[in-house]
């Protein structure tokens, strides 16, 4: 089952690969910041995502309701 992008946590973003707790906390702060995610694609506005490393996550989330 895919992680919710709009839900999950630092820690469960690391395991996500490529994402280390740097990049994820960025992930994080984004959502906070600008809310919710309306697209996995939305990630590229993270720094840090890029097409190498969204390609590799794409397959594993899913954008869920803003919780």
């Amino acid at each position: 089952m895919p992680l919710d992008l709009n839900r999950a946590t630092s820690g469960e973003l690391e395991r996500l690969p490529g994402i280390g707790p740097g990049l994820a906390t960025r992930i994080v702060d984004a959502r906070q910041r600008r809310g919710a995610f309306g697209s996995v694609d939305e990630l590229r506005q993270v720094r840090g995502i890029g097409a190498t490393t969204l390609a590799r996550v794409r397959p594993l989330l899913a954008v869920g309701a803003a919780p």
